[in-house]
């Protein structure tokens, strides 16, 4: 049996349904919703000597924070979006501790709450951003939007770049999943039904090829 290196406990699920994440890690650093609305909790991976790993406090928004990314550039710089309407960058400190008490970059405010983000696989400092019914694509050094996509049908609840950063997908609450090229055009270049059922669905692009993975429901 393999012995887990360290347990988190008390992740605030919160109250705002969101589709975003609860929990997320890059090679140095672990990030959770702490038990406080607007707060996420900080532990390094790496423990210096046995010791126990501290948690520290990352008070980042007003409001819930609904789902946040490390970049896969910098495992220290971490994206976080909230029920707040506002996406939010942040250099961390490599051992978790002594952390910003603001922001670097704030984007926004959006029309509505931030519910999910992920950093460009490829491309440094570009940010997808998942609000409502719209996908924004922003330059996070620039501090400005790239492009904003062409709006879905209903409630977003999940987007995945591929591997390689060429394409981005999409699923909705109107059931249908979408293949989106931002570079050509804010129009999904494709667009197929998906499950059935219009609860919470997730998308992953499997590996480098051109196929998806998608997770739902039926009737």
């Amino acid at each position: 049996m393999v012995e887990p290196l360290a347990w988190i406990g008390d992740i605030r699920a919160g109250t705002t349904v969101s589709y975003g994440n609860q929990i997320k890690a890059s090679c140095r650093l672990i990030a959770f919703n702490a038990d406080s609305a607007g707060v996420l909790g900080v532990v390094p991976l790496d423990c210096q000597d046995g010791g126990k790993r501290a948690v520290s406090q990352l008070r980042c928004h007003s409001d819930t924070v609904t789902d946040f990314d490390f970049s896969p550039f910098d495992q220290l710089l971490l994206a976080t979006g909230s029920a707040d309407k506002t996406v939010k960058v942040w250099c961390l400190s490599e051992n978790g501790q002594d952390l910003p008490a603001c922001a670097g970059v704030i984007l926004g405010p959006e029309g509505c709450q931030v519910d999910m983000l992920q950093f460009h696989s490829t491309a440094d400092g570009v940010l997808a951003s998942g609000a409502g019914r719209t996908v924004k694509i922003w330059d996070v050094a620039q501090q400005q939007s790239l492009t904003e996509l062409e709006s879905h049908g209903d409630q977003l609840q999940s987007l995945a770049w591929k591997q390689d950063g060429a394409l981005l997908g999409t699923s909705c609450k109107d059931k249908k999943l979408r293949i989106f090229d931002p570079r050509a055009k804010p129009a999904a270049s494709q667009s197929v039904q998906g499950h059935e059922n219009n609860k919470d669905s997730r998308l992953i692009w499997m590996d480098a090829s051109d196929y998806l993975l998608s997770v739902g429901f039926n009737q």
